[in-house]
């Protein structure tokens, strides 16, 4: 991390807790815009980015250690592991380990990010449905946390410690199955999810107990009942299902086995204006009502925030290659689609973007409104960042910025029509002489990938190696 180029943490936080005010995120996000057209990180050749706020994000890591300090008795150890899936980039995760996050990981290239990043053993937390031996032994060998997801991944466990305790702590991912929300392929409290021990089938409760019962160094118990469109209360419901099954592995056990709950994370996040509604503090607030044994001191607390952590903190930045009509209806082709947008492209009710409209120079685009789509560089008809936008007419060599896409955007590139991944930017702002603007400093977080890198990773290296079949 020496070259400050791909380091976020020396750029300076100038803005404090307010730079996650509405008005005052916007704001700084026209300015930030304005100041990348013109330190040329975009531009006809540079046609698409992704720029993350730091400020916002210290701000973001700031206020979630604040919202669960407010309701956890003094000395309580929590740990706020964001979860790695949400934007794996190495110096967005060094950035937050500086702000008191760990992580939570869930494949051997997300320990991989998070170890890069110098997040230590101890303040990471394995979480996946599918570990291999070779997962786990990497884990234990490491003193990682983790959670076993199923009977057989707890008799695999069994297998490779051979009678040994395990040097990591290490516990059990139960379903509540207390339901879902609003988008199915993020509830994983259903009664089907195939996600950790279904509590409530038949038999299902009565094999956790005897799992604990029988292995003294099973110390921590885990829940994540779904994200983005679940309700809060039915989160906090999931949580008050762990609880009670904590209590009752240690009245079991006689004693305090279960030291630590890991209460995922899920917050969702308001994908329609700049307010962070529902806010941590708002969460930890309902939770401490709802499942007030939580916070008491008795355990210590696992958190696993990834999208509500990052996503308002994050700008796709396109380039308005041409307009058109259809139908009568204006479209704005543009450089970003599903490359750095797929779910809001293949499910767009789900996943809605508000897209703003910027000039040439980067100055907030004014005149006329009207009803309008946006378009990505894909070659299929569905490939829409928006569709319908009431908006300022977009022109070409405009920009379109998709907003609060920190988070499960640029930084999960699809390669449809083997389109690059963009750069992505980080920045923040220095205080201006007086009477002037502030000034926008930018790190690279991520190059753009070049068409070289493109053709290498199609197999460029092994050009003949189909063809030379027929001569073996």
């Amino acid at each position: 991390m020496g070259d400050h180029r791909y380091d976020l943490s020396h750029l300076p936080d100038s803005a404090g807790a307010g730079a996650n005010e509405p008005a005052a995120r916007a704001a700084r996000r026209d300015r930030a815009v304005r100041a990348a057209v013109a330190q040329g990180l975009v531009g006809p050749d540079e046609p698409i980015a992704g720029l993350l706020d730091v400020d916002g994000i210290r701000a973001t890591a700031a206020a979630l250690h604040a919202a669960f300090d407010a309701v956890t008795a003094p000395g309580t150890p929590v740990l706020h592991a964001f979860a790695v899936k949400a934007t794996p980039l190495v110096p967005v995760l060094r950035l937050l380990a500086e702000a008191g996050l760990g992580a939570e990981v869930a494949s051997p290239g997300e320990l991989a990010l998070a170890t890069a990043a110098g997040i230590p053993p101890e303040r990471i937390v394995l979480d996946s449905p599918a570990k291999t031996p070779a997962e786990i032994r990497e884990a234990l060998r490491l003193g990682v946390a983790l959670n076993a997801d199923n009977p057989q991944e707890l008799e695999r466990l069994d297998a490779i410690l051979d009678g040994a305790t395990p040097s990591s702590p290490v516990g059990v991912r139960v379903n509540p199955q207390v339901g879902g929300g609003s988008i199915g392929a993020l509830s994983t409290a259903t009664p089907t999810s195939k996600f950790g021990v279904a509590l409530r089938d038949p038999g299902a409760r009565d094999w956790v107990l005897g799992a604990y019962a029988a292995r003294p160094w099973l110390t921590r118990l885990h829940a994540h009942s779904g994200s983005q469109g679940m309700p809060l209360e039915l989160l906090a419901e999931g949580l008050g299902a762990l609880y009670d099954l904590a209590e009752e592995i240690n009245e079991a056990a006689g004693r305090k086995q279960i030291d630590t709950l890991d209460i995922g994370g899920g917050l969702p996040v308001n994908f329609h204006s700049d307010a962070d509604d529902p806010s941590h503090a708002a969460y930890a607030a309902l939770l401490r009502k709802t499942v007030p044994g939580l916070f008491d001191g008795r355990y210590g607390l696992v958190t696993e925030f990834g999208r509500s952590v990052l996503a308002k903190h994050g700008t796709v930045l396109a380039r308005v290659e041409y307009t058109k009509s259809a139908g009568e209806r204006p479209i704005a082709v543009t450089h970003a689609g599903v490359q750095v947008a797929t779910r809001t492209v293949y499910n767009p009710e789900s996943w809605p973007l508000r897209i703003a409209a910027f000039d040439a120079e980067g100055r907030p685009r004014t005149g006329d409104t009207v009803v309008q789509d946006v378009a990505g560089p894909a070659c299929f008809a569905g490939d829409l960042l928006a569709t319908g936008q009431t908006m300022p007419r977009l022109h070409p060599g405009d920009w379109a910025a998709a907003l609060d896409t920190g988070a499960y955007y640029f930084a999960h590139h699809y390669a449809y029509n083997s389109l690059p991944r963009p750069a992505v930017h980080g920045w923040t702002e220095r205080p201006g002489a007086a009477g002037e603007e502030p000034e926008v400093r930018f790190a690279t977080v991520r190059p753009a990938q070049t068409v070289a890198e493109i053709v290498a990773e199609g197999g460029e290296a092994h050009r003949d190696g189909l063809t030379g079949l027929a001569d073996l």
